[in-house]
């Protein structure tokens, strides 16, 4: 459960059981990948979340995140509906100039505690 979830002094009822996580840092950004269960744990979806850091006029953080929900019946189409988005902005847009690698967070910044995390 995200900490912020406390913070609100609400924690959440989650109505699934988290099954795989794979968090992926790209610049400001951080994506989520999560496999999770269904209540019964007899079918598996995965949600997406986009979470960004951003400072108040105070000085505390706050995250934005996004989520979506993708389902096993659209796996499939997603990830094609992804790759040829993709294809196009490479290919079409960039003339298949290289795309701009963001550094691993590990390697610009130092060694983070877990409050800064999330």
């Amino acid at each position: 459960m995200y900490s912020e979830d406390f913070e609100r002094g609400r924690p959440r009822e989650r109505n699934a059981e988290d099954v795989y996580s794979k968090p992926v840092r790209a610049g400001k950004r951080t994506y989520f990948f999560d496999v999770k269960a269904t209540k019964g744990n007899n079918d598996y979806y995965l949600t997406i979340t986009e979470s960004k850091r951003r400072v108040e006029g105070d000085g505390s953080f706050i995250y934005d995140k996004h989520k979506i929900f993708l389902y096993k019946e659209d796996f499939e189409k997603f990830a094609e509906g992804l790759e040829e988005a993709i294809r196009y902005i490479r290919h079409d847009l960039l003339h298949d100039e290289p795309i701009r690698q963001y550094p691993g967070r590990d390697a610009e910044a130092p060694e983070e505690t877990p409050s800064d995390q999330f």
